[in-house]
């Protein structure tokens, strides 16, 4: 409202002035006072602005009309503060993280510069992590870690190292990463078990999966409690492995965790039913043989523990996307995705969907139907004790013509 203090000292130059004057002059031949004169101004003006912000005329609307990369949000803002309004910190944080999710990385950058070049504006250890995972995506990795390295050492903290971590990680940088997580450990800073989910996703992600065991060592020396993820990515390797007995044990681990909840027993279950009706049996080498087509045995124990831990989670639209990037790849699929993705649409209730997926797994060339996946799903429920889930599915695959209603 500069232009508003600068007409009360009597030294204005705004553009806004003749509107003033005018409702000034009309106000004193009514005999109002000057001070009543600057609140009507004041109301009408902002009046006009809520107003304008019904129509959509707010920053983030602004911001959001720039459809090409190249125009600049600087500009937005900087047109924005100049008409007198005001932007906080927590709205621009808002902005950012919209248009990460739209994946429009350049311009939360340019959101971010704008926090950053501008006093007023207080970065938090969340706001240097978020300008790291963004400048990896705008100008690639070896500009994030020149701006970890030129960070002060009070923002070289667990945020902004998990960022750098990440970075490498995503990348497969196993080499960069490595580093980083040994100058993680010889820190004294505290960490959760995000930094340690993010050395055994790379692991699992570049083939390495006996290397996740002894991540889960290193977190239990420095006591930090797992996580849900943890324990996904810690089995999925085990399974990956064909070391079931493995599996069992750290599902029983997880069984006595103090913080389990309700989303890690129906992880729990899922587990067990997909280790039941896919039939993994124990292999002394952990040998496992390719798929057609390149994709090996492994990978696809990989998306399967993907897929059931979105469903412990009750995120059944990842669930879908998953799904849907499965049978969209030229790879062949094997039985038991199909019955990992039945099994957990049928753990969260969605019949509809687990109709679509026999109906789909029939229907396709390059994966083989039989009834008898369906039979031990059906009984993998039965052993859990989920006998209400299993009697829906029964009556389902009587609907579908998988099994004959004399079947019991």
């Amino acid at each position: 409202m500069r232009p508003v203090r600068q007409w009360v000292l009597g030294r204005s130059s705004s553009p806004l002035d003749g509107e003033m004057r005018r409702g000034s002059r009309s106000c004193e031949r009514m005999g109002f006072p000057q001070a009543l004169v600057f609140r009507w101004w004041v109301g009408e003006r902002v009046g006009r602005g809520c107003r304008g912000c019904r129509r959509g005329d707010d920053l983030k609307s602004r911001i959001f009309r720039l459809r090409l990369p190249k125009r600049s949000v600087t500009n937005v803002i900087q047109k924005w503060v100049g008409e007198g309004n005001g932007i906080s910190a927590s709205e621009l944080r808002q902005i950012s993280k919209e248009l990460r999710k739209s994946q429009r990385y350049k311009h939360a950058l340019e959101v971010s510069e704008w926090m950053v070049t501008n006093e007023g504006y207080e970065l938090s250890d969340k706001d240097y992590a978020d300008r790291i995972d963004l400048m990896t995506k705008v100008f690639g990795v070896d500009a994030a870690e020149h701006y970890f390295e030129c960070l002060p050492t009070s923002a070289k903290t667990s945020e902004t190292y998990t960022a750098l971590l990440h970075s490498y990680a995503s990348l497969k940088m196993s080499d960069k990463a490595a580093d980083v997580y040994e100058k993680i450990k010889d820190s004294n800073l505290s960490f959760s078990a995000l930094i340690y989910n993010e050395m055994m996703t790379l692991y699992m992600s570049i083939g390495q999966v006996e290397k996740v065991s002894s991540v889960v060592d290193e977190m239990k020396c420095q006591k930090v409690a797992p996580d849900i993820f943890t324990y996904n990515l810690w089995i999925s390797s085990y399974a990956a492995m064909l070391r079931i007995d493995e599996v069992d044990r750290v599902l029983d681990e997880m069984s006595q965790d103090s913080v389990s909840n309700e989303d890690w027993k129906r992880y729990r279950q899922l587990t067990r039913i997909y280790v039941i009706s896919s039939q993994l049996l124990n292999s002394e080498s952990g040998g496992l043989v390719e798929a057609e087509k390149g994709i090996t045995q492994r990978e696809w124990i990989t998306y399967d523990f993907l897929v059931i831990l979105h469903a412990s989670l009750g995120k059944k639209e990842r669930v879908d996307q998953i799904w849907k990037s499965l049978r969209m790849t030229k790879q062949k699929m094997m039985s038991r995705n199909s019955m990992c993705v039945l099994s957990s649409y049928l753990m969260l209730g969605h019949t509809k969907e687990v109709g679509e997926v026999i109906d789909q797994w029939k229907q396709a060339t390059i994966t083989s139907f039989d009834n008898s996946y369906c039979n031990r799903l059906l009984e993998a429920y039965r052993e859990i004790g989920l006998i209400d889930t299993a009697n829906a599915f029964h009556m389902l695959l009587i609907e579908k013509n998988c099994i004959s209603s004399d079947d019991p």
